[in-house]
């Protein structure tokens, strides 16, 4: 990254979050069933880190997009459906090349045996990311970098790219990393999926499930994730219906060049119950999860709220089929948020539960 112009104050005020990653063309089935049954599909996009920024521009934050698509009609799509969420997308490329990546789905729940994945992204455009053709004026010209370990996946040129992204360095932003596991994208080729946990230990804020620990890397437990990864400052472990748990200690924040094992001190654990939630479609909660996260993050909220935030934004996705929808309001979020253990433990949330004139059922 040498040559890398400066980051100046003006450019850090400038926007919140810059997220980097693919995104592809989404084809979301009409009934439920088998792909080979399913008669017709429905267009959306889908993507992680697009997904986040898209959630976090949504909830009030200047969010941008860095990436490559293909120079057609799908590339034009994901940039337009992007953009109309309200995310800076001018530094995405356009790659005459190569195309955008699509992907199928069935309408099932991922965890059920039909559920169905059919990628087609090898090639894509935005495999070809590397260190030599991203804007890294972009990358680093906001208050947070977010990544995630699907890019690191997709090629040797995009692993090398996370590898430069998560180096401590002066002047870094904040760098953010969900490891967001995808066993798919790791059969065959030379890299494994413990290459997630080398770029983990770079980042400062770090995203894992206790589910994928334990299938990347074979660490079980949230005490034990922390123990394989001690570097970032906040360490949010994932644990499905039973909630969060988060580590946190005083840093060096972001992590520059010089940080050094003393300036480890005694973690914090926080343990955030999840919500109880009539789940549509299981997919996105991750993404919205981190966004929330982050976006109560940049509001300096505590450790606990910043937890709560995530699982409202995570809720807000369950409770639609697709993997983006608008979140609730600020103030009905920081409402919910507020309530005591008691009353957040008896929160029950379904369809539409986001509006702010929608009574939010208890039990």
């Amino acid at each position: 990254m040498s040559g890398t112009p400066a980051r100046t104050a003006a450019d850090a005020a400038t926007t919140d979050v810059v997220c980097l990653g693919e995104s592809m063309v989404t084809f979301l089935p009409s009934q439920p069933g088998r792909l080979a049954d399913v008669p017709s599909f429905g267009r959306g996009i889908g993507g992680a880190e697009s997904n986040v920024a898209c959630a976090l521009a949504r909830a009030g934050h200047k969010a941008a997009w860095v990436s490559r698509v293909g120079a057609d009609g799908f590339g034009d799509h994901l940039v337009d459906t992007v953009s109309g969420y309200g995310v800076d997308t001018s530094a995405v490329r356009r790659d005459p090349d190569r195309p955008t990546g699509i992907y199928f789905r069935t309408a099932t729940d991922r965890a059920a045996d039909v559920h169905e994945v059919a990628y087609y992204r090898a090639g894509s455009a935005a495999s070809a990311m590397s260190p030599a053709n991203v804007p890294y004026e972009a990358l680093l010209a906001g208050r947070v970098l977010h990544l995630s370990g699907i890019t690191a996946a997709l090629s040797a040129d995009c692993l090398a790219l996370l590898r430069e992204l998560t180096a401590p360095r002066p002047g870094r932003p904040l760098v953010s990393f969900d490891v967001n596991h995808r066993p798919g994208l790791w059969r065959g080729g030379d890299a494994s999926p413990r290459v997630l946990l080398e770029l983990a230990r770079g980042a400062d804020l770090v995203f894992v499930g206790d589910d994928e620990a334990e299938e990347a890397w074979g660490i079980v437990g949230a005490e034990a994730i922390r123990a394989a990864l001690p570097q970032p400052a906040v360490l949010v472990v994932k644990r499905g219906a039973d909630g969060a748990t988060v580590f946190s200690a005083l840093r060096p924040e972001p992590r520059s060049a010089t940080a050094k094992g003393a300036d480890l001190q005694p973690d914090t654990v926080t343990d955030v119950p999840a919500l109880r939630v009539d789940v549509v479609a299981p997919v996105g909660a991750g993404d919205a999860f981190a966004a929330g996260f982050l976006s109560a993050t940049l509001r300096g909220l505590p450790v606990r709220d910043r937890a709560r935030h995530g699982h409202l934004m995570a809720a807000a996705a369950l409770t639609v089929p697709g993997d983006l929808t608008d979140p609730p309001s600020r103030e009905r979020a920081d409402h919910l948020v507020a309530l005591d253990d008691a009353a957040w433990g008896r929160l029950r949330l379904g369809p539409g539960w986001t509006g702010d004139d929608t009574e939010v059922r208890s039990t």
